[in-house]
């Protein structure tokens, strides 16, 4: 550390960490030394190592575990919300190997508040449709999707293993997703969520609730539930 710079202590010591995690010497997840360890490492203060820590905490470096210490977060995707985007192809956009796994295939009949929230009536045809999204084999969304049969009459599971949704949307029945409307909110992730997505229960996550139109018509409504740690999102204003 070069203590006659003009550049603060703690961002020396912030930017030599950074160095680290980029390059894994410091991994995902590894725990990293106490403030005290720094300091002998160092030979800085307390309170110039806390406040580097503080620093890499709010940018998302590394987090921290109550009695356990620091650690070095994961890397997040981060998701551009100006345009309408596909999980599969903003995968493999960064170099990822996208897969999904189907949990269930259900037909159901729609009730009154998923008809009201779907412009369908009661007791329609609706297919629901429940999957996990991964990326090089972890998992980072566990998805909820709802589609209307008198849309897609013919839809299978096999359908949803082998191709994309809007694949097959396109592809079977040449309707294509025009506009989509998202809403976002924080949530603590429950049982059935975090166990597949290897998650502890009420770790932080976001729920995504998508309805998707062909021109007017409402043809798709999923509610997705993402890990926190492992996607950002951007939105341009202007």
């Amino acid at each position: 550390m070069d203590k006659r710079s003009k550049i603060p202590l703690y961002l020396q010591l912030m930017d030599k960490l950074i160095v680290k995690i980029e390059q894994q010497d410091y991994e995902e997840h590894e725990k990293l030394p106490s403030e005290r360890e720094f300091c002998e490492i160092y030979g800085l203060s307390r309170i110039t190592v806390r406040q580097a820590l503080q620093e890499l905490t709010l940018e998302g470096y590394i987090y921290k575990l109550h009695g356990k210490g620091t650690f070095v977060a994961p890397k997040t995707f981060n998701q551009n919300l100006v345009k309408l985007y596909s999980f599969t192809e903003e995968m493999k956009k960064i170099g990822k190997v996208p897969t999904t796994k189907v949990l269930e295939f259900n037909e159901i009949a729609a009730d009154e508040r998923l008809a009201t929230k779907m412009n369908l009536s009661p007791f329609d045809g609706v297919f629901q449709v429940i999957r996990l999204r991964l990326a090089n084999d972890e998992p980072l969304m566990y998805e909820t999707s709802y589609l209307p049969k008198k849309f897609f009459p013919q839809l299978t599971e096999q359908d949803f293993v082998e191709r994309p949704m809007y694949d097959i949307f396109y592809t079977d029945y040449q309707i294509g997703v025009t506009k989509a409307v998202e809403k976002f909110s924080a949530i603590s992730v429950r049982d059935a969520e975090s166990r597949h997505l290897k998650m502890v229960t009420d770790q932080p996550g976001m729920l995504i609730k998508r309805d998707a139109y062909h021109n007017d018509a409402l043809i798709e409504y999923t509610i997705s539930v993402v890990r926190g740690d492992k996607f950002d999102y951007t939105v341009e204003l202007s």
